[in-house]
């Protein structure tokens, strides 16, 4: 099984917004793509190719995006090949971080069936049931 990682869906408010961002992909070796960049290539890189990228949002991971790759970036920076399908989760109480973290696949969320809507619970609500565990 290949390597998550979660990231923190900074800036957005709402998952709709999120798809937006998903929307605007380039083209890479004839897929869709988006990427976004880290500071330091992560050093289970190879493992993490075929896995995918959880979105945090308000608290809660809620989307993911398969990895495709990685690339060097300007500056120094590793550059992450994502898809631009994005994949609603069933949504999952997470703390927000900085960067980027590795997530196990044991610990990912199943996917939401075609088209269905996840409930994404508020931030305090969320934010409390992740201090309980829950």
């Amino acid at each position: 099984m290949a390597l998550n990682m979660t990231k923190v869906a900074y800036g957005a408010q709402s998952l709709d917004e999120v798809h937006g961002w998903f929307a605007e992909g380039g083209r890479v070796a004839g897929r869709e793509v988006v990427h976004i960049t880290t500071r330091n290539k992560p050093k289970r890189a190879e493992e993490m190719i075929g896995g995918s990228v959880f979105w945090i949002l308000k608290h809660q991971l809620v989307a993911r995006s398969e990895i495709l790759g990685f690339e060097e970036a300007e500056g120094g920076r590793t550059a992450i090949l994502i898809s631009s399908r994005l994949v609603d989760v069933q949504p999952v109480p997470r703390r927000a971080h900085q960067g980027w973290r590795y997530l196990e696949a044991k610990d990912a969320p199943p996917d939401l069936a075609g088209g269905e809507a996840g409930d994404v619970l508020p931030a305090g609500m969320a934010a409390e049931l992740a201090k309980l565990g829950l």
